[in-house]
């Protein structure tokens, strides 16, 4: 069993800010392939998620649309409903479509869980989607309502236009997820270092320290050691989250490896560092 969570009688409960849940088995998510992702391609259930938190001492978790569809969104919130574990729902909307945009927030907002909004840029074809004019729209809109756009796997094509979107709307909370994805071999770290540490620089962007596995290279302390410096030394404990990124880490060992690498990290700060960390930064981040 894993260490469990940093707790004490005054603290808040242990928050994973990144979590999945999503039936393989009635479509809609295309990026799921056989090949690519073997283990991947099943359902993965609430009763599973809970197991794999409670076995590291996590007691609550933020839930993140893994299909840009509303069925994907509906089923989180329904889970979310059930599930006192669920504080939140990182939820799709069609962003290039701003008038259906606001009936899907108009309808996502009545649940309580509903926290923030995501697009799998990474998967869609378009590399200029953060630049499209009815985008911006949609954009402007989440701002005034106050809701965050989390952005997926941004590195190589999107962590500039990332940066450039927290600049030109600093009203809208950019949550960069995976750290952007950055690379950890071969060219490109230069690069992706200066778009984080420009990133930074929009007090509107924050990070989540998450889904950093990588294939064929170890998923361990010294590998991720690097990133996290990187991120504490741009962002600070406050503007950053933990997020265990189940199922995706199941390829690299699971949830325990992940837990057990970032609490050897996160172990290394002073108390209300690693609260912020373990969960106060998404409370204020998604209002949860």
């Amino acid at each position: 069993m894993s260490a469990p969570a940093r707790e004490t009688a005054d603290s808040a409960p242990t928050l994973d800010a990144h979590l999945h849940l999503w039936r393989a088995s009635t479509g809609g998510y295309a990026w799921l392939r056989p090949e690519q992702h073997g283990p991947l391609v099943d359902d993965f259930t609430p009763e599973q998620a809970r197991a794999e938190l409670d076995a590291a001492g996590i007691e609550q978790a933020i839930l993140v649309q893994a299909a840009d569809s509303c069925a994907d969104t509906r089923f989180m919130l329904e889970v979310a409903a059930a599930e006192a574990w669920v504080v939140g729902v990182v939820g799709w909307v069609p962003l290039d479509e701003p008038a259906a945009a606001v009936r899907a927030l108009d309808e996502w907002q009545r649940h309580p869980a509903f926290c923030g909004v995501r697009h799998l840029i990474h998967v869609d074809p378009r590399d200029e989607f953060l630049e499209l004019s009815p985008v911006r729209e949609s954009l402007a809109e989440l701002a005034r309502r106050g809701i965050p756009i989390d952005v997926p796997d941004a590195w190589p094509r999107h962590l500039g236009r990332t940066v450039e979107l927290a600049e030109q709307l600093p009203e809208l909370v950019v949550v960069i997820d995976h750290l952007g994805k950055p690379p950890l071999t071969g060219a490109g770290w230069d690069e992706w270092l200066a778009l984080i540490r420009r990133a930074s620089r929009s007090p509107n962007v924050v990070v989540k320290v998450s889904g950093l596995h990588v294939p064929g290279i170890p998923f361990d302390a010294t590998t991720v050691r690097p990133l996290w410096e990187v991120a504490l030394e741009a962002f600070g404990p406050a503007r950053m989250m933990y997020g265990g990124d189940w199922p995706m880490t199941l390829p690299s060992g699971g949830y325990p490896v992940t837990w057990r690498v970032m609490r050897e990290l996160i172990d290394e700060l002073a108390p209300a560092e690693a609260a912020a960390v373990l969960g106060d930064t998404a409370r204020r981040v998604y209002r949860r």
